[in-house]
C-alpha cells in the first residue's frame, strides 16, 4: 500500500480520506458492523452521500465510521486523518488548545478529538520487555503539581508513574498510586522478560524483585554515582524527559483521571520511533489500524477513572 504524504489527496478530500481509512480498516472488504456480512456481492453503494453502504442481507446502511473511533462524529474523516498525524509526529505532543486553533473547532471537540485518538494507541501488546542478554531499565518519577512542592507530601501534589525501558527499545509505562514494593512487583513480573537483565536505582522497592530476572544491578543516586560500566538508569531518565517537557510545556496539566492515556501516547511515539525505524507516516498507520472496534463516548471519556 502507497503511504500517504501531506499533500495526497486523503488529507484534503473526504472522499479520498473514506477510501484511504476503508483501505486500513476493511483489508478484505466492507464489513456490515449490523449482521457481518463480507459477501461484496450482497454490500451496494448509496449515491449521493460518501462512504455510505447497504448491506442487503439485514436491510440496514452502514459506513467504515461505525465500530470505531469515528464513530457518531460530525469531524471530517480527511481532518481526522490530519489531527492523528500530527499527534503522531509531535514528540512532546500537540495540546487541546492548538488542535482548536488549526482546526476552528470548539474546545470540547478539540479534546475529545484527541482522546479518541489516544484510544487508539493505547498499549495492547501482552509481550514482555528485554529477555536473554537485553537490558531492561526500571524507574519512577512525578509528574503535575507544582515543580517546588515534595513529591512524597500526604495528600500528594504529584502523581507517581513508573516506566520500564528496554535498552533499544519500547517502554511501558503504568501510574501508581503510590510507589511501594506491593505496586511495583506485579508491574516488573509482568511487564519484563524474566531473562533480562534489570537495571534500577538503589530504591528499596526493586529489591525483593529484583531477584527474579537474570540480574538485577543498582546506581547509588544519592551518593552521585550514575553510571558504572553498564549499569545505569540513563536510558529511562531520557524518557522521562520527553515526559515531563511534554506535560509541563505542551499539556500544562494532566488530570490524574486521565493520566494513563497520555502515558499511552508517550510510550506509543517512543516505542515506535525513527531510531526503531517508524517513521510518522508509519506511525500514524499504526494508529490508523487501531481504530478499529475503539469506540470511545464522550460521557465514557469524562466518567473515566
Amino acid at each position: 500500500m502507497a503511504k500517504p504524504v501531506l499533500s495526497a489527496p486523503c488529507f484534503h478530500n473526504e472522499e479520498a480520506a473514506v477510501a484511504f481509512i476503508e483501505e486500513w480498516l476493511w483489508p478484505d472488504g466492507p464489513v456490515c458492523p449490523h449482521c457481518g456480512n463480507v459477501d461484496a456481492a450482497r454490500i451496494g453503494r448509496i449515491k449521493g452521500r460518501v462512504g455510505l453502504r447497504k448491506c442487503y442481507a439485514c436491510r440496514k446502511t452502514f459506513t467504515v465510521r461505525i465500530g470505531s473511533i469515528f464513530e457518531d462524529s460530525h469531524f471530517p474523516l480527511h481532518l481526522w486523518l490530519q489531527a492523528i498525524h500530527l499527534i503522531c509526529q509531535s514528540k512532546k505532543g500537540v495540546s487541546t488548545r492548538q488542535i482548536q486553533r488549526v482546526f476552528n473547532c470548539s474546545m470540547k471537540t478539540a479534546w475529545f478529538l484527541m482522546h479518541r485518538i489516544r484510544a487508539c494507541i493505547g498499549n495492547s501488546d501482552p509481550t514482555p520487555l528485554g529477555g536473554t542478554e537485553k537490558v531492561v531499565e526500571g524507574d519512577e518519577t512525578f509528574v503535575g503539581g507544582k515543580a517546588r512542592n515534595r513529591a512524597y507530601r500526604e495528600p500528594a501534589p504529584k502523581q507517581a508513574v513508573v516506566s520500564l525501558v528496554e535498552r533499544g527499545g519500547k517502554v511501558r509505562s503504568r501510574h501508581v498510586p503510590t510507589v511501594t514494593a506491593d505496586r511495583i512487583r506485579p508491574i516488573l513480573e509482568a511487564g519484563v522478560d524474566k531473562a533480562s537483565h534489570l537495571r534500577t536505582d538503589e530504591s528499596n522497592v526493586y529489591l525483593t524483585v529484583g531477584k527474579r530476572f537474570a540480574s538485577h544491578e543498582t546506581v547509588n543516586h544519592s551518593a552521585k554515582e550514575y553510571v558504572r560500566d553498564d549499569v545505569h538508569t540513563n536510558t529511562v531518565e531520557g524518557f522521562f524527559s520527553i515526559l515531563k517537557r511534554g506535560v509541563y510545556g505542551i499539556y500544562q496539566h494532566v488530570s490524574e483521571a486521565h493520566l494513563h492515556r497520555y502515558l499511552a501516547e508517550f510510550d506509543f511515539r517512543y516505542s515506535n520511533r525513527e531510531k526503531l525505524g517508524v517513521d510518522d507516516v508509519q506511525r500514524a498507520a499504526l494508529t490508523l489500524q487501531g481504530a478499529k472496534g475503539r469506540r470511545l463516548t464522550y460521557e465514557a471519556t469524562r466518567s473515566a477513572r
